[in-house]
């Protein structure tokens, strides 16, 4: 299992965009078609909304990729 930390300058990013900035995709729309494809977890919960507010704090999990959203 990779696992990424991703330091959050702001109240929340949105799903796709995190997948974009951590490199799992190149661009927003690469992210949501990732998310629509139900294999993103949120906090052990299958995710389907791809611009789901994701807060310091919370986990998501792409296959075998664990990024954890730490507040800066």
């Amino acid at each position: 299992m990779q696992k990424v930390s991703f330091e959050l300058n702001g109240e929340f990013v949105e799903l796709n965009q995190l997948l974009k900035l951590v490199g799992l995709c190149d661009s927003g729309g690469a992210g949501k078609m990732i998310v629509a494809s139900g294999d993103v977890k949120v906090d052990g919960k299958k995710e389907l909304r791809k611009t789901a507010k994701i807060r310091a704090g919370q986990q998501v999990r792409v296959g075998d990729i664990h990024i954890t959203v730490v507040a800066a």
